[in-house]
């Protein structure tokens, strides 16, 4: 007999309940993503070049949002009930760091996607070859936010003031909005 599932451990979560904390969690990142886009086009506008990038990222954070708005009914998935708090919280993330100016923007996005990086990468290894179109989808969205990386990047993100603490703190909200929406 060949195991071709993930692994598990005890308390691990696997199903259905493993699908709606995926989907749950992934639907609120999503939208936590436009609004941080949201607030930082408030702020910068789309006329200068960090501008256009942040609205051509913003608009492929909404096609994900919209997958996953889809998907919520579609896997039987709860949404968390954090919606309004990330609603305002993403929008004042956004507007902060591009009033710290377009380069604090882009640290913004590189510390976001470094951690979203790695919580795909995790859900794919947790739900294995359980289910092949929401891993694909996940695969695929994984690679476009590691393009928002980059362009973040290639727009100076790492000479923003202070950008390893700005890093870090962006990074640990991030996981911290992580674990409450997958369990709240």
């Amino acid at each position: 007999m060949t195991d071709t599932g993930p692994r598990t451990l005890p308390g691990d979560l696997t199903g259905h309940a493993l699908i709606d904390r995926i989907v749950r969690v992934d639907h609120a990142g999503e939208y936590g993503a436009m609004r941080i886009y949201d607030g930082q086009l408030a702020v910068l506008g789309n006329k200068s070049e960090a501008g256009a990038a942040i609205e051509k990222m913003r608009d492929q954070e909404r096609e994900h949002l919209d997958w996953f708005e889809a998907a919520v009914p579609r896997y039987r998935a709860r949404p968390t009930v954090l919606h309004p708090l990330w609603h305002v919280g993403g929008f004042v993330l956004g507007a902060a760091t591009a009033a710290l100016g377009p380069r604090a923007a882009m640290a913004c996005t590189v510390a976001v996607e470094e951690v979203i990086d790695e919580h795909y990468a995790k859900q794919t290894r947790q739900l294995g070859d359980t289910e092949p179109e929401l891993v694909a989808k996940i695969e695929q969205f994984r690679a476009e936010e590691l393009e928002h990386r980059d362009t973040g990047l290639a727009h100076e993100a790492e000479q923003a003031p202070a950008y390893p603490v700005l890093r870090a703190a962006v990074k640990g909200a991030c996981r911290f909005a992580i674990f409450l929406s997958e369990r709240v």
